[in-house]
Formats: structure tokens, sequence, C-alpha cells
């Protein structure tokens, strides 16, 4: 059941709206995730399964050590992820 409420629904948005900001598609991933990490520790949001799997994939692709830089694949798979997690949140 997904969790409901203004506070719910202004979680969402902004995990949206920073997943659509411009700028670097990696950096905008992290944001997100971040916004969203905070939300689910509130309360204000449910982890589902499918989202717990998606933000492992998502943390795979982001992965780097220390100095790397991503490449056009990280931001390419953050984008593709970004949107799955967006539309999964309805579900959360």
């Amino acid at each position: 059941m997904a969790s409901e409420g203004a506070a719910a629904t202004a979680a969402r948005a902004a995990f949206r709206e920073q997943a659509d900001a411009k700028g670097h598609a990696v950096e905008n991933a992290r944001a997100a995730v971040a916004g969203l990490e905070d939300a689910f520790a509130a309360g204000v949001l449910v982890r589902t399964e499918a989202l717990d799997q998606m933000l492992g994939d998502l943390a795979r692709a982001l992965d780097q050590d220390d100095g790397q830089r991503l490449g056009g694949k990280s931001a390419e798979a953050a984008r593709f992820i970004l949107r799955a997690i967006s539309r999964e949140l309805d579900n959360a």
C-alpha cells in the first residue's frame, strides 16, 4: 500500500524534481537518492522490495574508485534507473 499524505507527495515530487534537474545525471542521481533515503528514514515513504532492488542497481551504476570519473554509460544507466524508481515511487 502506497504512503499517503502531503509529506509523501512532497517526497515523491522532490525526488522527481532532483532526478530531472539540469546538470550531470550522476550527481543528480546521488542527490535524488539522498533525499529518498531521508524520506524512508523519516517514515514518510515505505521502501518496497522493487525500490530496494532498483536502489541497489543504481548504487552499483554509481560506484567508483577514489578519483575515478564516471563516464557516459554510468550516466545513462543512472537516468534509466531513476525513471524506473520514479514510476515505482507511486507504490512506496
